[in-house]
């Protein structure tokens, strides 16, 4: 069994890659505040509005967003560092703060100068947002959709349905993809919308990153006006890809957080634990174990704030996104696997926290861009750094 009392320095294993003090009150807020929370919220499987709410009042809900709206305008490295803190204690509660990071990006960097006003000093008070863009009948591709909107007098109205919608059960906002006269375009439209109605579907919980079932959102004839289309209509795919790329380095930040968890309950076990008159960390080949995790981990916390910088930078952040995301879940889920083998039979207990750390770190290798998807769009940043690109429009 795990003691109460760890006694891990973890300032000596995970060094700050962003103000030292600011980090240090970060761990403590997460260790008396959703720490206590993480595995309740993991078994009954719901969104954890009361966390996400005082999280906003610290004001890491809107760490990134401009200080004109409220926010602390710090950048995407402090981002990456809350997510990576949060996650050690719930991947889930990343989760529910990625959606709503994707929703302010979204907002942020194509929507009018009105629907900035409204909504992003929303989210510095706690505003819940989910990203809805997929359909039942198209999955990840987004180039083509069922759910259409339409412009009436100053107007838009949307009819269509949403699947598989994370975050949904709670969201306050929906960020959306519609498919208007001039093709696939972004609108922001509120829960309490008329014609706007969620229900659970067939397929609605996962084993990993549990924040509430995932629901379908109904979109019957929904009028919204005509600032709440988000950038340039027609164009929704490319911003849709755009915050994706920016809310990967998040999600590898969440993975960062899960691998640190695993690894720091093996390491207290190993610690703790004593077998043939001596203590299991004291083995040689346990020790390797944890040298390989750390070493990795290490490696995927490189590349996650390298990332996060880039974005800071506009840096290619379609290569830099995908190389964090893809590093850091893979990590995670090979440092929870060896993690539960170290700690034998109490590993695979159901009162342990290895199978809730395995879970939530096979589903990021899946959800948010899956790692086939990622090797792809590494791939394509490298078809015209070798030139291909250019000898395929001369051929």
């Amino acid at each position: 069994m795990i003691t109460e009392d760890t006694q891990l320095n973890r300032s000596a294993l995970w060094s700050s890659y962003v103000d030292e003090s600011y980090v240090t009150q970060l761990r403590t807020y997460v260790k008396n505040n959703i720490i206590p929370e993480g595995e309740r919220i993991d078994r009954e499987d719901y969104y954890p509005v009361d966390l996400i709410k005082r999280l906003s009042t610290q004001g890491y809900n809107s760490v990134a967003v401009e200080e004109r709206f409220g926010g602390q305008g710090l950048g995407y490295q402090y981002a990456a560092a809350i997510f990576e803190e949060v996650s050690v204690a719930s991947a889930a509660v990343g989760i529910s703060l990625i959606t709503i990071f994707q929703a302010q990006t979204m907002i942020g960097q194509f929507g009018d100068e009105s629907l900035k006003q409204r909504y992003l000093p929303e989210f510095a008070k706690g505003l819940i947002t989910s990203y809805a863009l997929t359909e039942a009948a198209h999955g990840s591709d987004i180039r083509q959709l069922d759910t259409k909107a339409w412009k009436e007098e100053d107007d838009w109205v949307i009819r269509g349905e949403k699947h598989f919608i994370t975050s949904g059960s709670a969201a306050e906002l929906f960020i959306i993809l519609a498919q208007t006269e001039k093709g696939v375009s972004v609108f922001a439209v509120p829960r309490d919308s008329k014609g706007v109605s969620s229900y659970e579907g067939g397929n609605s919980a996962t084993f990993g990153l549990r924040n509430g079932p995932h629901v379908n959102v109904i979109f019957k004839d929904v009028r919204v006006p005509a600032d709440h289309l988000i950038g340039v209509e027609g164009k929704g795919v490319r911003q849709a890809v755009m915050v994706l790329n920016h809310s990967r380095i998040l999600a590898g930040a969440v993975s960062l957080g899960i691998a640190r968890a695993a690894f720091e309950g093996a390491l207290v076990f190993a610690r703790d634990r004593r077998a043939f008159d001596q203590h299991v960390l004291e083995f040689q080949g346990i020790q390797w174990y944890f040298a390989n995790m750390l070493t990795e981990i290490d490696a995927a916390r490189l590349l996650v704030y390298r990332a996060a910088l880039a974005l800071d930078r506009n840096e290619q952040p379609a290569r830099w996104g995908s190389e964090a995301k893809l590093k850091a879940s893979e990590v995670a889920t090979e440092v929870a696997s060896r993690a539960a083998q170290i700690c034998g039979a109490y590993g695979i207990m159901e009162e342990a926290p290895f199978g809730r750390y395995l879970r939530d770190a096979k589903a990021y290798e899946v959800a948010g861009g899956s790692s086939e998807i990622l090797k792809n769009t590494i791939g394509k940043f490298l078809m015209p750094v070798a030139g291909l690109d250019t000898v395929k429009r001369k051929t």
